[in-house]
């Protein structure tokens, strides 16, 4: 019998031992997979500019999405829209030489610096391009927040 209890011992304590570095390359790779598009509302800057150009499109080397070029005093900004920014109803309307605000988080992907932009004001206008936690607002999120505010304003 006492053969077995040993071998029994010896495999639970291998098997035990693997758990541990498992767990802890698992959350490794999660954090590192989250950080360049990670979003933190606490690391959030507003920037104040004049609109250099509009790209409808992504071009070679930028991330996925609309981008303007903003001239902030600071010099030069990738601003990225996103996919949605100025796409369907409730889409942000620029144009060059446009004074905007934009607040968002300034990012480093694939060696380039990008502002993503969460929330910009045009005029007296405020639009949402990105939430809380950094993803896209869609056109039809945009028209479904919208509806909201229509049904407070009619209820008051």
């Amino acid at each position: 019998m006492r053969p077995l209890s040993t071998g029994l011992c010896i495999l639970a304590i291998i098997f035990v031992s693997f758990l541990r570095p498992v767990q802890a390359q698992t959350t490794a790779v999660a954090t590192k997979a989250a950080g360049a598009f990670s979003y933190s509302v606490t690391e959030e800057v507003t920037l104040t500019g004049t609109v250099s150009s509009v790209l409808t499109k992504a071009t070679s080397g930028t991330i996925v999405g609309s981008h303007m070029l903003l001239a902030t005093l600071s010099g030069p900004v990738d601003a990225s829209l996103g996919r949605f920014g100025l796409r369907g109803n409730g889409a942000v309307s620029i144009a060059a030489g446009q004074q905007i605000e934009a607040t968002g988080v300034m990012k480093t992907i694939r060696d380039k610096r990008f502002f993503l932009v969460r929330t910009m004001k045009v005029g007296d206008e405020v639009y949402t391009i990105r939430n809380e936690h950094g993803f896209p607002v869609s056109p039809r999120a945009r028209e479904r927040a919208g509806q909201k505010a229509d049904q407070k304003v009619e209820s008051r």
